[in-house]
């Protein structure tokens, strides 16, 4: 496997789940919401793409070439800018409003791939009577479909299996409440809670749902003696209504889920995505977009779920390789964790709403062309209001806008290029100041956040994920962050005492991360470097205790009265449709392509040159490197993208004026700031 895990055994968990009984597992009847997609010139590749699916496999038969006419059939859907606002998103919609086996999509992180698993891709079915078999597909699907008095033809030269990955996906880490609105709001898809079927326990939230039951052993049982889908069902609802409450009946439940989210009090939806094409280019931490088919089937709870009422277990753990921690962990309860068969994926390179898919469709590229002329405005008016929150000091604010368009946009051997840690100093030890300026930087990118560098949150918080080998997963860390992700690092609140080992493991990795761009999974045995692209903002009260880019020392031109109140009346001083300009404008610089010709290339060479003959000391190569980063970050911010000789300049005004800044501080304070 080529996306940064050690190689791993396959793990047959759905064919030993069809294979091997006198029936196959039967579909349990579904709680049927209904879904209210009132949209107009809409079919049911929406409501019912299986039937969709059926449609293409039937006509073209058991050949290949009915998988890529599925994806072709729903990408041609798809094309039509208006036809994914009808798709309900889970990031949106209750997992309980959506109807089962529809299409949905996903806006998501993967946070961690499962190990590859058989599936039946083409099976036949077989009536009791020894009428005609039927062939049927499992792609797309959890459970083989059979109907009432057939069984799987497991002898039929026509079965197939095939392979499909499991990626365990989360909502974007600390993406923005304004996102989430925005593409809510455009959403043209709503659900509605059934009416026709009432639960006989409570709905159970992402969050809060300490009922993680499987199915029970008794039902189990019979499934394992090849029972009928009718019986099922039947002792599905009996058993249900004798345990309305969930928690009498099983003693030896699993009393919590974590759904492993690297940011304390992130909410959402988690969710396997079963992956049937192009594995090898996705990875973990990748942004997708997902379409695919919403599978919550209580059968699934069925399957891995260990314990029966003498103990033992249907899959025997030693013959498939799994702990029972494993199972637990790698088939939750759907209705906690559904699972989502991916038709079309799409990799992101931002989650901002405003911003088209990508950047390099004809289309769209006649969108920057068109926005370029209005960022030189965008920018005036962006720097005032940043001035304003940074107590009016325009070069800080020149400083923080660099650092807000920032981005890794090529890596030279293990050096990141395009980086900018900015320390801003100065800032007041009264965490309230800081607590409101991150406040500001939340409604200007889609996805951040602020970690208080307290001495408790050092030496107890997980920064470094790390394989747990008895669940194998990947048990996630506070730096498993999507790309350009805005992290904030609050020094004024740190104390006096000491660090423990883990205290010190996670500054270290602080320090790797904004030196090299990487962070040091921890896999036990080694450690394995995942390269990534954060922005990371350090404020503190005096010279960051940790590495950066450049420091500005903060030096307030006002300071109001009440800052909680002044901070409060500043954001909500901006009116909504510059807002939203101001945040297209950071996403799409960093999106945007750079590059500097032949002619300015040797005029900054001939300038360092000047510069080291004047005073070899006053610059080095760092320096230089530093200036060409400025510079770039300097031409893209006025909406050019390429360096001129006057932008050169400008770049070179701002850090004399920085490094004066400081030296003068320095003389104050009779010591480092």
């Amino acid at each position: 496997m080529t996306r940064g895990f050690p190689a791993i055994a396959i793990r047959p968990l759905l064919w030993k789940s069809c294979i091997g009984r006198a029936a196959p597992f039967p579909s349990l009847p579904h709680p049927a919401p209904q879904q209210l997609l009132n949209m107009p010139c809409v079919d049911d590749w929406v409501n019912d793409p299986l039937s969709a699916v059926q449609g293409i496999f039937v006509q073209n038969g058991a050949s290949g070439e009915w998988e890529k006419k599925v994806i072709e059939y729903f990408r041609e859907k798809l094309k039509d800018t208006t036809a994914s606002s009808w798709v309900p998103s889970l990031n949106d919609v209750p997992l309980h409003y959506l109807k089962p086996n529809s299409l949905v999509k996903f806006r998501c992180m993967i946070q961690d791939m499962f190990d590859p698993e058989f599936y039946m891709g083409i099976y036949k079915t077989v009536e009791t009577a020894a009428k005609p078999k039927v062939l049927r597909f499992g792609k797309y699907k959890d459970v083989a479909e059979c109907g009432l008095q057939q069984e799987v033809a497991l002898n039929s030269a026509k079965c197939v299996t095939q392979e499909r990955l499991t990626f365990y996906c989360i909502p974007v880490p600390g993406e923005s409440e304004w996102v989430k609105e925005a593409y809510a709001s455009a959403s043209q898809a709503r659900g509605n809670p059934s009416t026709s079927y009432t639960p006989s326990r409570h709905k159970r939230s992402y969050e809060e749902d300490e009922d993680m039951e499987m199915h029970p052993p008794k039902l189990k049982e019979q499934c394992a003696a090849g029972c009928s889908a009718s019986q099922a069902s039947g002792d599905a609802k009996r058993l249900e209504k004798e345990a309305p409450g969930g928690h009498q009946s099983f003693p030896n439940r699993t009393t919590s889920i974590d759904l492993n989210f690297p940011l304390p009090g992130e909410k959402g939806p988690a969710c396997l995505v079963k992956i049937y094409e192009d594995w090898d280019s996705f990875k973990v931490n990748d942004m997708l977009e997902v379409y695919g088919i919403l599978s919550v089937d209580p059968a699934l709870g069925v399957i891995n779920d260990e314990s029966t009422k003498d103990g033992s277990s249907i899959l025997d753990p030693i013959e498939c390789m799994d702990t029972m921690e494993e199972q637990r962990v790698h088939s939750p309860p759907p209705s906690l964790v559904p699972r989502l068969h991916a038709i079309v994926t799409r990799k992101l390179q931002h989650v901002n709403p405003f911003l088209p898919t990508t950047l390099k469709d004809t289309e769209n590229k006649d969108y920057i062309t068109n926005i370029m002329p209005e960022l030189s405005t965008v920018r005036t008016e962006l720097l005032g209001f940043l001035t304003h929150m940074l107590l009016g000091d325009s070069l800080a604010a020149e400083y923080l806008l660099l650092h807000l368009i920032c981005t890794v946009y090529s890596r030279r051997d293990i050096l990141p290029l395009g980086k900018f840690t900015v320390n801003l100093s100065g800032c007041p030890r009264d965490n309230t100041y800081t607590k409101y300026l991150h406040r500001t930087i939340q409604q200007l990118v889609p996805s951040s956040y602020c970690l208080p560098m307290t001495l408790n949150n050092m030496n107890t918080l997980r920064f470094i994920p790390h394989k747990d080998y008895t669940a194998n997963r990947l048990v996630t860390g506070v730096l498993q962050l999507a790309s350009n992700t805005s992290l904030m690092l609050d020094e004024t609140l740190l104390e006096q005492g000491q660090l423990d080992a883990t205290g010190v493991r996670n500054v270290t990795a602080l320090g790797n991360l904004i030196t090299w761009q990487k962070v040091d999974y921890d896999f036990n045995f080694h450690q394995m470097e995942f390269p990534c692209n954060i922005n990371v903002l350090i404020t503190s009260e005096g010279r960051s205790l940790l590495p950066s880019d450049c420091q500005v020392h903060l030096q307030p031109q006002m300071i109001p009265a009440n800052v909680e109140e002044y901070m409060a009346n500043l954001q909500t001083a901006v009116v909504p449709s510059m807002l939203k300009k101001f945040r297209i404008y950071v996403s799409l610089l960093r999106l945007i392509d750079y590059s500097i010709s032949d002619e300015v290339t040797k005029a900054v060479e001939e300038d360092f040159v000047e510069m080291r003959k004047s005073d070899p000391r006053s610059i080095t190569a760092e320096d230089l490197h530093q200036l060409l980063v400025v510079a770039r970050l300097v031409s893209l911010s006025a909406g050019h993208t390429t360096l001129s000789r006057e932008r050169w300049q400008r770049a070179k005004q701002l850090e004399v004026l920085r490094k004066s800044r400081i030296q003068q501080q320095t003389h104050v304070n009779g010591n480092e700031p």
